[in-house]
C-alpha cells in the first residue's frame, strides 16, 4: 500500500491526475444518472481529493473509507466535519446508506480475488439507499500490462523533490507493482520502496461479480481518465413465470 508515501501522495499525482476534471464528471454523472443524490461514499478514499472537490465544488455530502490509516488522517484533515474510517472494502459496516457508493483509481484491483470483489460488491450494495448508483473504475485486465516496463514520475514542490521509478511484474492473474522513491528534503535525502499487488480482471469477470451481488450495471469504456467506469444498480427482480 501507499504506507511509506501517502504524505508525498498529492505531489506525486497531482502532476498527471486532473482531480477536478474527474470530480466533475462524476458530478456529471450523477446529476444524469440519479438527480436527487445528496450523499456519497468513496471507498478506498485516498488522501479525499475527490471528496473535497465533490463536497466543496458540487454540494455532495461525502464520507470515506480506506484500508491505510494515513490515507484517512489525510482526507479527515482535507473535509472537516466529514467521516472517515479505517475499514476494508470487502468487510465494513458504517451503519447508514448512501445515495451514490464510488470506488475510484483502480482501488478495486487492490482485493486482488474475484470472491473479493463479489464481497466488495455486496459490501457497496449493503450501503446504498433504494435507487442509488455504484461507480466502480476498474484495474488493468490480464494481458495489458507489459512487465518489466520501467516508468518514472518526478516532482519538486517547495523544499520536497521526490522521483518515483516503479514497474510491473504479472504472475498468473495478479499485477505485482514496484515503487522506488528518492524522497529529497533540506538536507537529506531518504529512500522508500513500497509493492503493491492487484488483481487483473477481464470484462467479463466483473460483469458476473456484479451480478452475483445482485446488481446491474453498464459500462463507460473511457469512464473518468481512459480506464473505464462500471456504472451499476440494485438488480430489479425477475418477473415471475
Amino acid at each position: 500500500m501507499f504506507s511509506n508515501s501517502a504524505e508525498f501522495y498529492d505531489a506525486i499525482y497531482g502532476k498527471f491526475k486532473d482531480y477536478p476534471a474527474e470530480a466533475k464528471k462524476i458530478a456529471d454523472l450523477i446529476a444524469r444518472e440519479h438527480p436527487d443524490a445528496k450523499t456519497l461514499l468513496d471507498v478506498a478514499c485516498g488522501s479525499g481529493e475527490h471528496a473535497r472537490i465533490l463536497r466543496e465544488q458540487y454540494q455532495f455530502e461525502v464520507e470515506g473509507i480506506d484500508l491505510d490509516g494515513n490515507f484517512v488522517s489525510l482526507a479527515e484533515r482535507k473535509n472537516p466535519g466529514s467521516r472517515f474510517f479505517r475499514a476494508d472494502m470487502v468487510d465494513f459496516e458504517l451503519g447508514r446508506t448512501y445515495d451514490a457508493v464510488m470506488c475510484l483509481f483502480s482501488s478495486i484491483g487492490y482485493v486482488r480475488t474475484l470472491d473479493r470483489v463479489t464481497r466488495a460488491f455486496r459490501q457497496f450494495k449493503a450501503h446504498m439507499n433504494e435507487g442509488g448508483l455504484i461507480l466502480v473504475e476498474p484495474w488493468f485486465p490480464p494481458g495489458f500490462l507489459i512487465p518489466g516496463k520501467i516508468y518514472l514520475n518526478s516532482v519538486q514542490k517547495d523544499e520536497v523533490a521526490i522521483a518515483r521509478l516503479g514497474y510491473s511484474e504479472v504472475r498468473d492473474r495478479i499485477s505485482t507493482l514496484h515503487f522506488e522513491y528518492l524522497i529529497g528534503t533540506l538536507g537529506k535525502i531518504r529512500r522508500e520502496t513500497e509493492t503493491h499487488e492487484m488483481g487483473l480482471f477481464t470484462r467479463e469477470e466483473m460483469g458476473r461479480c456484479f451480478n452475483e451481488a445482485g446488481l446491474s450495471f453498464k459500462f463507460d469504456p473511457d469512464g473518468l481518465s481512459g480506464r473505464g467506469l462500471y456504472i451499476a444498480r440494485k438488480a430489479r427482480p425477475s418477473p415471475p413465470a
